[in-house]
């Protein structure tokens, strides 16, 4: 007990305290655009990340972006992305619309290395003279609460003072940004968020809740694909469902499910449920020799535990496919002989492994992120190596192996898996499907978005007999073009903080935060939500009191895309 003591003094002795006009807690992608445009306007700015690493899955491994339509992308995503490329003689074109090569509005043209992301990250926030903290892990939130009838001598906001990190050091400010995919300070600060998928009824929606979409309800009728990997209609070869036998004895449900399967309550369509989309790491592998490592097994490795993966492929033989490694990730080209793998129908995708994720701790989200990384690295050895699998499909995973220049500290696996939702802020604002297909337009926009209704699958579960993936959707939303982001989506109700704001874990729907949460968006809303901060020091005021107008035209003026003109 007394050596514990004597730790915590010596702990609290090192600790630094750190002021700032804006503390930005969380160094993704949006975090550093968030503290640039701090610095830019004047201003003291502490950019605080809980890893090592700043931009999130824009350095962690989203390398083939999803951008959307390119001229709804502007400010400092835009001047990001325009530099980034020009590392290797790019130049992207902002005024032309995403030309569609029959599937989403993945930016061919803003592929690019994940070594090279994270340096221009990097160089941002050395330029502007950011104080960055690395491995800064959130302990606690310190608020002045606000004046209530049974209170009337407490304060008169509910404002934040301080935060607290696991080693001591304390980071007081008059803004803050939360800029993490979890919502973490949020959540701290008190504010109201939601991980259920709030079903149709809530807001009127057509998408939420639980889904059985019928694009993805099992079949065995699946056409063959051109030489893009995908059917006619764009649909890929990576995204088959086949009515899979579930069992571990064919036909017997006494017997029990396969691993990478759920017995779980199916629930009707469109009802509410509880439970995020699948996460999984986004790999850079290359296929250059040597540059390459191998990609390892983890030490428990039982191709057992993908025994339904060779369901799969028995179906997909069937079913007459010409199987190669596309139909378990779909992998975009980058420069260097380098890929961005993406995932599948049985992919990099861990559906269910995700749902504690967003009120886990620092420790406990290290077990699941290492779940998912061992599942991913048995699944790519399964495939490379297990004789039931396809000798062509063996062969093209044995040509890739992991960048060694590319996650040095990780030994080329990436530092960051692919949070693809989590917790969701619920402000005075809801972001709806009826914003995103624009049957209602956000006031006071502070952004556009631009992607369709993608949603990777909640559950793989038992229903009727087979393997289905619950809350699968991809599709567009209605043919409305960019649609605008209101403030009022990041900005908590004013009786819950006045000086957070939220640009990641914002205000939305779950069907709606499905189109919303790219990562260009992201850094949008964080620029913005910088720009509010600064002017609510200038002016004296709470957040949720900005001149929204004197706002936007300093958005503009920075380069934001504020209204969609075609």
């Amino acid at each position: 007990m007394k050596s514990f003591l004597c730790l915590l003094v010596a702990s609290s002795a090192f600790a630094a305290v750190h002021e700032a006009d804006v503390c930005v807690f969380g160094g993704t992608s949006g975090g550093v655009s968030a503290a640039v445009q701090v610095a830019r306007m004047g201003k003291t700015v502490v950019l605080a990340e809980p890893g090592r690493h700043l931009g999130g899955m824009t350095s962690g491994g989203l390398s083939a972006v999803d951008i959307g339509d390119p001229r709804s992308v502007g400010g400092i995503a835009r001047e990001y992305f325009t530099r980034l490329v020009a590392a290797y003689g790019k130049k992207l074109e902002w005024d032309q619309p995403f030309k569609s090569t029959g599937g989403p509005a993945t930016g061919g043209a803003y592929a690019i290395e994940p070594h090279q992301a994270e340096r221009v990250f990097d160089e941002m926030v050395k330029e502007a003279g950011v104080k960055v903290l690395r491995n800064a892990r959130l302990a606690s939130v310190e608020k002045s609460e606000a004046a209530t009838p049974d209170r009337p001598s407490a304060g008169k906001s509910a404002r934040i003072t301080s935060i607290t990190f696991e080693n001591g050091d304390v980071i007081r400010a008059k803004m803050f940004i939360d800029t993490t995919y979890e919502g973490d300070l949020m959540a701290k600060a008190g504010v109201s968020f939601t991980l259920m998928r709030e079903g149709n009824a809530k807001y009127g929606e057509t998408l939420n809740g639980i889904q059985y979409d019928a694009k993805y309800r099992p079949r065995s009728d699946h056409l063959q694909p051109g030489a893009n990997g995908r059917v006619k209609g764009g649909q890929g070869v990576w995204d088959r469902d086949f009515p899979l036998d579930p069992y571990v004895v064919l036909g017997c449900p006494d017997s029990g499910v396969l691993p990478l399967v759920e017995l779980d309550d199916v629930g009707k369509p469109g009802d509410p449920a509880p439970g995020v989309q699948a996460y999984c790491y986004r790999l850079c592998l290359t296929t250059n020799k040597a540059n390459s490592l191998p990609i390892t097994p983890p030490a428990d490795y039982d191709p057992k535990t993908y025994e339904i993966v060779v369901r799969f492929m028995e179906a997909c033989l069937q079913n007459g496919d010409d199987m190669d490694l596309r139909w378990f990730s779909k992998h975009d080209s980058l420069p260097n002989d380098k890929w961005d793998f993406n995932t599948a129908t049985f992919g990099g995708n861990l559906p269910g492994a995700s749902h504690a994720w967003p009120n886990a701790n620092y420790a406990e989200r290290e077990k699941i992120a290492k779940k998912h990384e061992n599942y991913h690295r048995g699944l790519l050895h399964f495939l490379a190596t297990d004789p039931r699998v396809p000798k062509k499909v063996r062969e093209d995973m044995q040509r890739f192996g992991l960048p060694k220049d590319e996650f040095q500290d990780t030994g080329g696996w990436p530092h960051q898996l692919y949070i693809r939702e989590a917790r969701r802020m619920v402000s005075d604002l809801v972001l709806t499907e009826h914003h995103t297909f624009g049957k209602t337009i956000a006031p006071q926009s502070i952004g556009l978005g631009s992607y369709g209704t993608d949603v990777h699958e909640i559950r793989r579960i038992v229903k009727d007999g087979v393997v289905i993936r619950e809350g699968k959707l991809a599709g567009g939303r209605g043919g409305f073009g960019p649609y605008q982001i209101g403030y009022d989506a990041i900005v908590p109700k004013k009786s819950e903080c006045t000086n957070l704001l939220v640009t990641f874990a914002l205000s939305a729907s779950h069907t709606a935060f499905a189109s919303i949460r790219m990562e260009p968006v992201f850094m949008i809303t964080s620029q913005s939500a910088a720009t509010a901060a600064c002017q609510a020091i200038d002016d004296g005021k709470a957040l949720q009191e900005v001149d929204a107008a004197k706002m936007q035209r300093q958005l503009e003026t920075d380069g934001q895309i504020l209204k969609w003109q075609p």
